[in-house]
């Protein structure tokens, strides 16, 4: 089993760990997308997640940007990961066509796999931006 984020994101803890940067202050979608190797059709996508997560800022307007609503020792990965893709509790069965989520019913794996899932979304919630930072 291989743990993967999917492209969005990928793309936002690009975005914030480059948001989260000292000196980075505010940074426009282009400059976002030349820092990060994201396109730049995708940043107003990725950043308007996290504007709506809270976990950044937009300011319209000649001195614009988007720049980290709160401090990077607050912000785990886990809440970054969440904001754009969701919630990360499986609904629906590892098994394809399996019973999980009806009626209570669950598969021979179900327990083992929310597991592993609960164990991962420790993981990432453990892990904050500033101690990633601090690794780069």
């Amino acid at each position: 089993m291989r743990l993967e984020l999917s492209r969005r994101g990928d793309y936002a803890i690009r975005a914030m760990l480059s948001l989260s940067q000292p000196g980075a202050g505010r940074l426009t979608a282009a400059e976002l997308a030349r820092a990060t190797s994201i396109p730049q059709s995708y940043v107003p996508q990725v950043m308007g997640d996290l504007v709506r997560a809270g976990l950044v800022a937009n300011r319209r307007g000649r001195r614009g940007g988007y720049s980290v609503a709160h401090e990077p020792t607050d912000v785990s990965l886990l809440a970054i990961v969440e904001a754009v893709e969701g919630e990360s509790r499986r609904r629906t069965c590892v098994m394809r066509g399996g019973p999980c989520g009806g009626r209570g019913a669950v598969c021979d794996v179900h327990h083992a796999f929310a597991g592993a899932q609960e164990a991962a979304n420790a993981e990432l919630a453990g892990v904050t931006l500033a101690e990633v930072v601090a690794l780069g």
